[in-house]
């Protein structure tokens, strides 16, 4: 059965008119001033989007700052209604849009637990069941009878996201506000809507985290401009929008006047690509990646040995590869076109977005023919499935390359 079905939606605001977005906008414009207004413009923040989404998937949004993400969640979350379209939603919604949504700051944090639950259409003695949980999760049972407006936003982010996700709606809607929580009670929230996701109920999670989108979600929307631009299984999505993001592509080629190179030999192309030769853009980590080098050499009779160089996100290099045992490594290469492979074994790079960088190189005497520092980007995909070094762990994973390494364990006795 689907959780939420949307169609045609369309949310408009308009700038420099006399349209108003709100009742302030209303009153200040019927006693303020009269003078010439700028011409009306019309902003779609949304743009006739329709999507539909099934009892018990997790799906994530992601999209630029300005896509219209925080816009759809307040639709779904019936904050605000769409300028034209609908969206229905079966069941009880729980959000999680801005730091301190829905509560009252001069409440206490136990008395905007019950009032959060009785926003949601929970009983009474509904909230006091879940009560002592709630507090347990979000760690602030210190604070619990103090007013909420002496909180800090971490301390809000805690107890609005433990209401939201413990209070047993049918639809969990989160919005990148848990970046304002330190790292560990991230974690602990996205395992806590991993575990609601698995209960049978739905959970719309946007973030910018593409990391913690794939290894949440199994479903991803990516939103540009207002309009749907993908829709489609997590990891492909969030490689294709890491790859648009990017100033450097999965594969180029030069031409002949801009290539890298001298009089010796020129770079013409370097391309990322899986075991069936087809050009990636994204990696499983679980399996081998290729990064394929094409050059051409003018004037024969030198040694040459062509040499990847990978780097993180950060700028840190991962490794530097060179040709050594193909048998190159002493024989002087005649002028011709060459094309080189190299294979970075799966369950080796960590996740995130590789750079490499390609060069071809004469040691002895040192030459350097040709370096391109950032030749081509692939992003490199760890989900919570299969055989991956993750495991079942779900949080951060640190370090810059990220093996399957054996293990063995011995009975000692007992």
């Amino acid at each position: 059965m689907q959780a939420i079905t949307a169609k045609n939606l369309t949310k408009t605001y308009m700038l420099g008119g006399v349209a108003h977005n709100s009742l302030r906008d209303l009153i200040t414009g019927f006693f303020g001033p009269r003078g010439p207004v700028d011409p009306m413009k019309e902003i779609r923040a949304l743009d006739d989007i329709s999507f539909t989404v099934n009892e018990g998937e997790t799906l994530g949004i992601i999209g630029r700052n300005g896509a219209g993400k925080s816009t759809l969640l307040k639709v779904l979350s019936r904050i605000t209604k769409p300028s034209s379209g609908s969206a229905i939603i079966r069941g009880r919604v729980g959000s999680l849009l801005e730091v301190g949504t829905g509560f009252h700051n001069e409440l206490s944090g136990r008395e905007n637990i019950y009032l959060n639950g009785a926003i949601l259409g929970m009983k009474h003695a509904e909230i006091e069941r879940k009560f002592d949980e709630i507090v347990a999760f979000s760690e602030i049972e210190r604070f619990l009878d103090t007013p909420v407006k002496h909180y800090s936003s971490g301390m809000y982010m805690r107890l609005a996201f433990s209401v939201a996700a413990h209070l047993e709606p049918e639809v969990l809607i989160v919005d990148e506000v848990l970046a304002v929580g330190d790292v560990g009670f991230q974690k602990k929230c996205l395992g806590k809507m991993r575990e609601v996701g698995e209960k049978g109920r739905t959970v719309i999670f946007v973030s910018h985290d593409m990391n913690a989108i794939t290894r949440l979600c199994n479903r991803v929307i990516w939103l540009k401009d207002g309009r749907i631009r993908c829709d489609g299984e997590a990891r492909t999505v969030v490689g294709e929008y890491l790859h648009e993001q990017s100033s450097v592509s999965s594969a180029r080629r030069w031409d002949t006047d801009a290539a890298p190179g001298n009089e010796f030999a020129r770079l013409c192309g370097v391309r990322v690509c899986d075991e069936s030769g087809a050009t990636i853009s994204t990696a499983d980590i679980r399996l081998p990646v290729g990064v394929e080098i094409e050059y051409e050499v003018f004037r024969g009779g030198k040694v040459m040995i062509p040499n990847l160089h990978f780097f993180n996100e950060t700028g840190t290099c991962i490794f530097v590869t060179h040709d050594w045992y193909s048998g190159w490594r002493d024989k002087p290469r005649s002028a011709g076109r060459y094309k080189s492979m190299v294979w970075v074994p799966g369950n080796f790079l960590a996740e995130g977005s590789v750079y490499v960088g390609a060069a071809l190189t004469t040691y002895m005497p040192f030459m350097l023919h040709f370096v391109e520092w950032e030749a081509v980007t692939f992003n490199v995909m760890d989900t919570i499935e299969g055989d991956s070094a993750r495991g079942d762990y779900a949080g951060e994973l640190p370090g810059v390359v990220r093996p399957v390494l054996e293990w063995s364990t011995d009975v000692l006795g007992k």
